[in-house]
């Protein structure tokens, strides 16, 4: 079980304001930080922590998977995080290099990092699992 992960983001407020809106369908919430230094997330359990850091992009890579509750959060997290200014990096749909039942999407965070969605459960009957739509801009 990881109890936290901590990331170097360039600009810290669009950090923590991307994080709030694409955590917003997943339950997740901000959980306490310091002005202008942190902000850590209470992701189920655990914590993921946002850090200023001066450095300029590239910043280290990175990848942090999100075990969801259901295919439909999967959805909803990429719609949410893609409106909230992230990049496609792997629509919402089956991954069976991993697993049977493995689905999940991709998107990158303002710094680039790799932010999944993932959930790794045999599919609900009668529950779309149709890649969602973004509404035309």
């Amino acid at each position: 079980m990881i109890d936290h992960i901590t990331i170097a983001v360039g600009d810290l407020e669009k950090s923590k304001l991307f994080y709030e809106r694409a955590f917003e369908p997943l339950g997740y919430r901000l959980s306490f930080g310091k002005e202008g230094v942190f902000w850590a997330f209470d992701v189920g359990g655990s914590l993921l922590e946002i850090q200023h850091t001066d450095d300029k992009p590239p910043l280290t890579r990175l990848h942090v998977a999100f075990r969801v509750r259901s295919r439909a959060e999967v959805e909803a997290f990429y719609r949410a995080a893609l409106e909230a200014g992230a990049g496609d990096n792997g629509a919402p749909g089956p991954r069976p290099q991993y697993s049977e039942s493995y689905y999940a999407c991709f998107v990158l965070d303002p710094d680039g990092y790799n932010i999944e969605a993932m959930i790794d459960a045999p599919a609900t009957p009668g529950v779309s699992t149709a890649i969602p739509q973004m509404p035309e801009a």
